[in-house]
């Protein structure tokens, strides 16, 4: 049997696996899910990779308390390459309920597309490693690695400490890091470019405390007010980030990103329109962006005839590839600072950073991925940039700078991923399951990038 009537075969198991995790609440964040369910998810991946030859498969605990899962299976020849397949168990959570169509922690169809939080970020990508090392069954020509990670939607860089601490443990020729997707359903890519990110508080205080807006109103510095001022300044009249000491014009060269499936994609409402004045993935993908995530304020309802004295705002800035994230942490705050009026008191705490990542396409294993995928979805590959950042990425390549970095996915636009409602489209677990077999089925045999230098792990 081929292994795409092999992959065909294997998708009501994918379903019940699917559900199964999916049904694991494993949002890796104790003041909302019990951790517990993390572990039950832990071990269920475990078990799983346990049953498609990953005998040593286990539990390694992380300095963020996350749990990771680990393993190896060795190859017939052990002077054949090593690949290690990255993906994520943890989930967010499902943030407004009443939004879902359907419950967000039970895989429900609709449509075609299987529903649920993690459907597609990222337990269908576990699924699709799965699928494909079922398929393969024993007829695999490479070394594998494993790691599933546990808390990277939280981004405290458990996985990252682990990886620098125990290099040895994840060293590869190609590292296949299945948490990215495609240009749509049915139109296959590799992500090449990462934004990396930096998340900041700001607070601004004004008053040692609230006034009355009728004594002192007019007079009395409004720190809500000079807040918003601040904010203010983070954007032009067209809506480009501006931040000073940030370089704004950068051109995207990859597939391009028109217009109108961007709206269709993101839901802009007809009356509303793009940001800035280059095209859709040149903001997307080669330029910083900052967004307000969330402001500390008194709310309209229970607010007082009173003068705020403090308010806060979350802002999250994206930083594209070739800008250092130290730079970018230090002309946000400095931006922040000068920028404030009437002698406010600002206050800049940085929560997370993360640096960009972009990878070459020259080598062996895209060369390999890129005509796998080809194979498996009947229509070329393609190469996108993502705005969301995988802070591991650069962890790898700085560890390892021999090995080839692929990132790609089961995630498409109409998935939703971090929103209500996410989905999966079932076609995009079988065609990236059958695009990964294929890959580990020919890579060993693949012609080597010049010069040939391969470091074995």
């Amino acid at each position: 049997m081929d292994l795409k009537s092999r992959v065909a075969e294997l998708m009501s198991r994918a379903r019940a696996d699917l559900a199964e995790l999916v049904g694991i609440p494993s949002v890796a964040d104790p003041a909302q899910y019990p951790p517990e369910e993390c572990e039950r998810a832990a071990k269920w991946v475990r078990d799983a990779f346990a049953g498609v030859g990953f005998a040593d498969a286990r539990l390694a605990g992380t300095p963020d308390g996350s749990q990771a899962v680990i393993g190896s299976r060795p190859g017939a020849d052990p002077g054949a390459p090593t690949v290690l397949l990255y993906a994520h168990y943890d989930v967010q959570p499902p943030l407004d309920e009443t939004a879902w169509h359907t419950p967000p922690f039970e895989l429900t169809e609709v449509d075609g597309r299987w529903h649920g939080r993690g459907a597609a970020d990222c337990k269908g990508n576990i699924i699709a490693h799965l699928t494909a090392l079922r398929a393969l069954d024993n007829d695999l020509p490479v070394r594998l690695k494993l790691v599933v990670e546990g808390s990277e939607e939280q981004g405290t860089g458990g996985l990252e400490e682990y990886v620098t601490a125990h290099p040895d443990l994840f060293r590869a020729d190609a590292i296949l890091v299945c948490d990215t997707g495609n240009v749509a359903a049915g139109r296959p890519a590799v992500t090449v470019s990462l934004r990396g990110m930096v998340n900041v508080v700001l607070t601004v205080e004004t008053l040692t405390s609230g006034v009355h807006s009728g004594m002192y109103g007019g007079a009395a510095p409004d720190a809500l007010a000079a807040l918003v001022a601040v904010l203010a300044t983070l954007r032009d009249d067209a809506g480009d980030t501006r931040v000073a000491g940030l370089a704004a014009d950068q051109v995207w060269h990859g597939e391009p990103y028109p217009a109108d499936r961007f709206r269709a994609d993101a839901g802009v409402l007809p009356e509303a329109s793009l940001l800035g004045d280059g095209s859709v993935a040149d903001l997307l993908w080669a330029r910083p962006a900052v967004t307000i995530l969330g402001i500390d304020c008194p709310p309209v309802l229970g607010s007082a005839a009173a003068i705020v004295p403090r308010a806060a705002a979350r802002l999250n800035l994206r930083v594209p590839p070739g800008t250092d994230i130290r730079d970018a942490e230090v002309a946000l705050t400095d931006h922040l600072h000068t920028t404030a009026p009437w002698g406010a008191r600002v206050t800049v705490r940085t929560e997370a950073t993360g640096a960009p990542f972009s990878t070459a396409v020259d080598g062996p294993a895209h060369r390999v991925i890129a005509a796998a995928m080809g194979e498996a979805y009947g229509v070329p590959a393609t190469t996108l940039g993502q705005g969301g950042s995988i802070p591991l990425c650069t962890v790898l390549a700085g560890l390892y700078p021999d090995a080839e970095i692929v990132l790609m996915g089961v995630e498409e636009p109409r998935s939703l991923i971090h929103a209500p409602n996410e989905s999966v489209d079932p076609a995009e677990i079988a065609a990236m399951s059958l695009a990964e077999a294929l890959f580990l089925r020919r890579y060993a045999t693949a012609e080597p990038a010049e010069p040939a230098e391969r470091n074995r792990p």
